[in-house]
């Protein structure tokens, strides 16, 4: 007989799983986070869960921590290198070119998703390996309207959960005729700090990631740091300038952060991220950007796009820190207790018809007696029990069960269904 260690019955460190009752929080933050963006034009799209390494190389950037130590990498029989995907936009951006959905003719190409991402971090709370985003992309389009467009959803989806407490940070980083100049000074700038070997390194990559360092005493020596809105050129602050006056006709409220620079090399113009200051160090609840260059970074054509990633594991967190309860619906309406092997066959076909009915139903399987399915009844949230022994079904009736008062009334058996959807409605 095969023998296995112990941990390998356990999650892997980093991970969790998703089990009632809680997993039904998660399911109704991914649907908050996805709504608007369904009610604006957004198509749902799906991508492997795994990509070729160089889409992540060359899009996300060679020099982020992402690429550098966090991608989870493989290689296939036949030597083919892979990566559990660490993010969501550049396997959208693969994915729309390959099926050559920017020419079909309308544009912007508006896409939504929904999936588990892979890094492998320093776990903590709020810092998963594995770990749950909705995330939305416009691709095609260059207009400060689109950028205003997904932070107001992304905004609308927050408020609609109950959550008050959160930050709306707003940067831009300028473009390929701006940045240069820009990233001449910064690296100036940064080679007369003392730094670390690896962060040197990175001053002479992407100088700009040096500014997403959360380390405290890096964070310090950047504080006189040149600022990226001194070096804007004219296109690039007239941008900003309409993002910020659409969020603000929006009623949208934000704080400008000149050093947000996120984690990723694509981002050009607007940067923006969501902080949620109940969670600690780790802040951040979603964030996003214009990413202008990526698809020509990834061997595609010019296309101008923004888009941003919400995580469902931090905004769960979020509404915890906040106290708020999602009023969720009960996973059962109805929970049918047969007396009997008689009553078993007409309850089991009452669920069935119950549940084509549109009605949650569940039924006492495994011959539990009256006491033992009671319970049951109760444990499943249901709003009614019915009960059938011998003596009602020859009556033509169930017994219907109130669980929150106790009342019971005899139902006839051809009117259950009808009833019950009048009582739930």
């Amino acid at each position: 007989m095969t023998t296995y260690p112990v941990d390998a019955f356990t999650a892997p460190k980093g991970t969790y799983d998703l089990t009632p009752p809680d997993s039904a929080t998660f399911l109704a933050v991914r649907e908050a986070l996805a709504a608007p963006l369904r009610r604006s034009g957004y198509g749902y799209i799906e991508t492997p869960g795994f990509e070729h390494v160089e889409l992540f190389s060359r899009g996300v950037g060679e020099s982020t921590d992402i690429v550098t130590k966090e991608m989870y990498t493989l290689t296939t029989k036949g030597g083919t290198e892979l990566a559990l995907r660490p993010e969501g936009t550049a396997s959208v951006l693969r994915a729309a070119l390959e099926r050559n959905l920017h020419k079909a003719g309308n544009l912007p190409v508006k896409l939504w998703y929904s999936g588990s991402y892979y890094r492998y971090e320093r776990p903590q709370a709020g810092r998963y390996r594995h770990f749950s985003q909705v995330g939305a992309e416009a691709i095609g389009a260059e207009d400060p309207a689109l950028d205003a467009e997904l932070i107001i959803l992304a905004v609308d989806a927050y408020r609609s959960l109950g959550l008050r407490d959160f930050r709306l940070l707003l940067n831009s980083l300028g473009d390929k005729e701006c940045r240069p100049a820009y990233r001449e000074a910064l690296q100036g700038f940064l080679r007369g700090l003392d730094l670390d070997e690896d962060t040197r390194r990175r001053i002479e990559i992407n100088p700009l990631r040096v500014l997403d360092d959360k380390r405290e005493a890096v964070r310090k020596e950047l504080v006189s740091a040149p600022a990226l809105r001194d070096h804007l050129c004219e296109a690039c602050k007239a941008y900003h300038e309409r993002v910020r006056q659409l969020l603000t006709a929006a009623g949208v409220v934000f704080e400008d952060d000149e050093k947000l620079v996120r984690g990723l090399d694509y981002y050009t113009r607007t940067t923006f991220e969501f902080i949620h200051d109940g969670l600690g160090s780790q802040s951040a609840v979603g964030g996003g950007g214009r990413y202008d260059g990526l698809s020509e970074m990834i061997g595609g054509p010019a296309l101008p796009s923004v888009g941003w990633a919400l995580g469902v594991d931090r905004t769960v967190l979020a509404l915890r820190a906040e106290g708020v309860e999602l009023e969720l619906p009960a996973a059962t309406d109805v929970y049918a207790v047969p007396l009997g092997e008689a009553a078993r066959d007409v309850l089991f076909d009452l669920v069935t018809a119950l549940r084509r009915a549109g009605v949650a139903a569940d039924f006492a399987f495994g011959g539990k007696g009256l006491k033992n399915a009671m319970k049951s009844a109760n444990r499943s949230g249901a709003r009614f029990a019915l009960v059938a022994g011998e003596r009602d079904l020859a009556e033509g009736v169930v017994q219907l069960k109130d669980l929150a008062s106790g009342h019971q009334t005899p139902v006839s058996l051809d009117a259950v269904v009808e009833e019950l959807r009048a009582r739930r409605g």
